[in-house]
């Protein structure tokens, strides 16, 4: 006959060790979170789509264009040109624009020429460049900028570029040279006045 020990007879120490040991697995178990612990996530590369309404920035009216071409390019953008000065600008580019076509089409560039004839207009000559101050009413003619080539280096293209200050705001910038001519009419530039600066690189 098997004897079931009662309630009463059970050693209580043993119980208790017992009780107290699952009690401890429990709340040491390996695997298990506990409700004060914080839930730990994986790390996540931030999208767009992680802020509301997030865009990349860009300049009003760039359009599809860099979203920093103003900024970048600010240099080399000319200030606008008022309704008083371009009709001024406009008035000297129209007694340029014949002269330069008439040297081009005898194919005559070169800057001693192209001052040369420039200076029947009557416009006084100046001997200015980019960053100098270029005196209201003078005429600026100088060769072409060196360009570098990977067959022969620095080359300094055929050709002649012009720039008169008609008035504080307002210039007629061109040029001749042997594929083409141009004359227009522009505001000064922020740094170069009425020289129109080179690209930066």
């Amino acid at each position: 006959m098997i004897v079931i020990p009662s309630p009463v007879q059970r050693r209580p120490g043993r119980l208790t060790a017992v009780a107290l040991l699952a009690a401890a697995l429990a709340l040491t178990a390996c695997g298990t979170q506990r409700a004060t612990q914080p839930t730990a996530a994986a790390p996540t590369t931030p999208t767009s789509t992680d802020v509301p309404n997030a865009t990349p920035y860009a300049e009003p009216g760039a359009g599809d264009g860099a979203p920093h071409h103003r900024e970048n390019n600010g240099s080399r953008i000319a200030r606008d040109l008022s309704p008083a000065a371009e009709q001024e600008a406009r008035r000297e580019a129209n007694r340029i624009e014949p002269v330069l076509k008439g040297l081009w089409e005898s194919g005559t560039w070169d800057p001693a020429s192209v001052r040369t004839a420039l200076l029947r207009l009557g416009y006084p000559s100046e001997d200015a460049r980019p960053n100098t101050t270029q005196t209201v009413g003078a005429l600026t003619v100088w060769p072409g900028e060196p360009r570098f080539t990977s067959e022969r280096g620095y080359v300094t293209p055929e050709g002649a570029s012009i720039s008169l200050r008609v008035r504080p705001d307002a210039c007629v910038i061109g040029f001749v040279q042997p594929t083409n001519y141009q004359v227009r009419t522009s505001g000064p530039y922020p740094e170069t006045g009425c020289f129109e600066p080179p690209f930066a690189h």
